[in-house]
């Protein structure tokens, strides 16, 4: 039998949306404070997807200075208009509280892999999670607002919709609010909306209950657009807030459904796996539901009611993508998609042709502590236990160092680096923790030529050196990986690994050359 595995994109990609053209089927997730923005995907059979680019690919597309870890791109919806024959991928620029200077907008293409257009800015278009839906040649906003904006404990919010201009990015005409709440009378975070037509009926769907172990899918519909809508009896349509807090799956919800070109019928949604206890070092991750309709409503993973790590697979011819390789040797003049940068880059991060078959990180006077874009390339981490390797030449003068760095944000980070002082070459762990930074070990280190590794077997990290090919000598072993997770460290976001170089607030012009880095799951 077939089968389609969850989570269906592994890692760090919450808040998924897709949508189809014809037999092809494209999704988008969120990315924060990552660039290049919003990353997409393509799959022919809904089982195997591939990165084909990003939608925020350019720095005048995406300003992302100086924003705060968990701000930045919040969740995005793609949908297809065959009237232009244009994909259309609606999203936010989140802020700081309270949130006024939220910017929603919209990008479009005739090509999902790029290029996409500029931003479209949506005048008068508060808070977050936009979608937009078209129907009988007009297109609506979908969207929501906060009733108290300056009472940021308070988690009410309205869903809310209104006509658009596409040409002009107004909102035309009267705006109607679909929901004061959700499917409970002062339902928490009520966000995340979208909009179907399906059978007569116009269906709104909506997360609610936070993005947490209480999150949900909930759905409403109604004959008209306007409403009223009309509340599921069976609300909520898919949670796992009744299941104990370290459940293989939990905090599911924020849903985008989709029909398949044979007539099945799926949902993506967001979902997290724990590690190593109630810990999710891989924040919120993309996975896939079956849908059947009883009485007109939509039941999730009928057979079950909760998100399975396998269901049999659609039938659909089966389209299988070369896998990409554990190892990237940066022979390419570009950078594999996996890879992104902290924040929009205003200078020359790194090069991939200056040396050729080698990544050239310049150092970068800013840190990883700073709300900067630092020399930082960084990939996500996508299994429960893993394990980095990589091949670095540099050679730093005092002060600076280079080397891999697992990051959460600014305040939370270990680091293993090459460095300087006093005179003396070292190789050092440091680790970030409630933004103080520290040392925790320590080897000395002349070679200019130097392999690193990482291994991790859930919240267990180990930090090694070489100097000699496979020759490895511990730096620090048995590191408490925990800060690693938003239980610790906050926010919405999940690990990354990465490639980071600093001059630590010095000038300079000096440069670290990487040959290769592999991440490789491990067994538990």
């Amino acid at each position: 039998m077939k089968l389609l595995t969850n989570p269906l994109l592994p890692g760090f990609y919450p808040d998924p949306s897709v949508c189809r053209k014809g037999e092809d089927y494209y999704l988008v997730t969120s990315s924060f404070e990552y660039f290049p923005g919003i990353p997409i995907f393509h799959s022919r059979d809904f089982v195997h997807w591939h990165q084909i680019g990003h939608c925020l690919t350019r720095p005048g597309q995406l300003n992302l200075d100086r924003i705060k870890p968990s701000k930045g791109i919040y969740a995005s919806t793609i949908r297809y208009r065959e009237q232009d024959g244009l994909f259309y991928v609606s999203s936010t620029l989140v802020q700081d509280p309270p949130y006024y200077g939220n910017v929603n907008f919209f990008v479009t293409a005739k090509d999902p892999a790029g290029p996409w257009s500029d931003p479209v800015v949506i005048q008068g278009a508060e808070s977050i999670d936009p979608t937009l839906f078209f129907d009988a040649g007009r297109t609506y906003y979908l969207g929501n607002l906060r009733p108290y904006p300056q009472e940021l404990a308070r988690e009410e919010r309205s869903i809310w919709l209104q006509e658009l201009d596409l040409e002009s990015g107004r909102l035309i005409g009267e705006r109607w609010i679909l929901r004061t709440d959700g499917a409970v009378h002062d339902a928490v975070a009520p966000e995340g909306p979208h909009l179907y037509k399906i059978g007569g009926w116009y269906y709104l769907m909506i997360a609610e209950g936070g993005t947490d172990h209480n999150h949900s899918v909930t759905i409403f519909r109604s004959r008209k657009i306007e409403g009223p809508y009309e509340v599921n009896p069976r609300n909520p349509v898919l949670t796992h807030r009744n299941l104990r807090r370290d459940a293989p799956i939990n905090s599911t919800g924020h849903a985008d459904l989709i029909q398949l070109a044979n007539g099945e019928w799926w949902a993506v949604l967001l979902a997290s796996r724990p590690d190593g206890g109630d810990y999710r070092n891989l924040g919120r991750e993309t996975f896939a539901v079956p849908v059947i309709w009883e009485e007109e409503w939509p039941v999730f993973s009928p057979d079950t009611g909760h998100v399975e790590f396998t269901y049999p697979a659609p039938a659909l011819p089966v389209c299988r993508w070369e896998e990409a390789p554990a190892c990237d040797p940066f022979e390419s003049d570009t950078l594999d998609w996996r890879w992104n940068l902290l924040r929009t880059p205003r200078r020359e991060v790194y090069s991939l042709t200056q040396r050729p078959g080698w990544l050239r990180l310049f150092l970068s006077p800013h840190r990883l502590t700073e709300l900067e874009n630092p020399a930082f390339v960084g990939r996500r981490q996508q299994h429960l236990c893993f394990a980095v390797r990589l091949m670095m030449v540099f050679s730093p003068a005092e002060g600076e160092a280079a080397g891999v760095a697992m990051l959460m944000n600014h305040e939370y980070h270990l680091a293993l680096l090459r460095e300087r002082e006093n005179g003396i070459g070292y190789v050092s762990l440091y680790r970030c923790f409630a933004g103080k930074f520290e040392r925790l070990a320590r080897v000395p280190c002349e070679s200019t030529s130097l392999w690193l590794r990482v291994t991790a077997y859930e919240q267990d990290y180990s930090f090694y050196m070489a100097t000699v090919p496979e020759q490895w000598q511990p730096v620090c072993e048995h590191v408490c990986g925990t800060l690693l997770s938003k239980e610790v460290a906050g926010g919405f976001t999940g690990a990354y690994i990465g490639l980071y170089a600093t001059s630590n607030h010095q000038p300079t012009e000096n440069y670290a050359d990487f040959d290769w880095f592999e991440y490789q799951p491990l067994m538990p």
